[in-house]
């Protein structure tokens, strides 16, 4: 596993979390390397969304341990997080739609430490380029999705957090988020991904977590994400 000299950039231990009195995650535990693309996957309710706010500080009740960059984060407001590096793309996108593309990527403060200028994410992102004056109502669902990842890279994200990007979109559109993801990765962001799409997902990830009922139950290098690709498609029912 790619890793920094101190260790994983992500590390995840024993992290179990509630809505009132359901339990949703069970004693979670996980590591994401420097640099790598790492998927979540597990069928719908399996607690996927959860822990991807627990790690940004939005989930409202949860125990364990949360490591980044070596620091311990659970204490850590949403905001002091984002400061350090971590950036939250959730499935609803969060587009502002009265807002052109341009504003959108600008609106939002540097809170990173690495925060992209506007010409880095317009020559990784050249459709948004083109795009820069439209308004979110005028983006289709593969342009909103792209505004997403690139306005948190330009917050200054190491690890980018992505909620289901490819959720919706034609395969065309699929296979572009493919090639971002991996450039994305060339340039030294790692990602932490959710993702239904088991083909997708192996063809852009380093290793996968197989998530059933608030549990991790396997993890999965991707050249066996690969050899059992139909088997996990009839296990998510997709």
């Amino acid at each position: 596993m790619p890793a920094t000299d101190s260790g994983p950039i992500l590390s995840v231990t024993g992290l179990s979390a509630w809505y009132g009195e359901a339990q949703v995650l069970r004693e979670v535990s996980i590591e994401v390397g420097q640099g790598e693309i790492v998927t979540l996957v597990g069928r719908n309710g399996a607690g996927k969304t959860t822990l991807l706010r627990c790690l940004m500080g939005l989930q409202g009740r949860y125990s364990g341990g949360i490591a980044f960059l070596g620091s311990d984060i659970v204490r850590l407001p949403a905001h002091r997080r984002a400061r350090m590096g971590l950036g939250y793309v959730p499935d609803d996108r969060g587009v502002y739609s009265t807002l052109t593309v341009e504003e959108n990527l600008t609106l939002p403060p540097a809170a990173g430490p690495d925060p992209w200028p506007l010409a880095r994410v317009y020559e990784t992102f050249p459709r948004l380029k083109e795009r820069r004056s439209f308004p979110g109502t005028k983006l289709s669902g593969g342009e909103q999705q792209m505004l997403a990842l690139a306005r948190v890279l330009r917050m200054g994200a190491r690890l980018l957090l992505c909620d289901e990007p490819t959720e919706g979109l034609s395969p065309l559109i699929v296979g572009q988020i493919g090639d971002i993801l991996r450039e994305v990765k060339r340039q030294g962001t790692t990602v932490l991904l959710i993702e239904q799409n088991v083909h997708f997902a192996a063809t852009v990830a380093d290793r996968h977590y197989l998530l059933a009922e608030g549990r991790v139950v396997e993890s999965l290098r991707n050249d066996e994400m690969r050899e059992r690709e139909h088997e996990l498609l009839d296990y998510l029912g997709i």
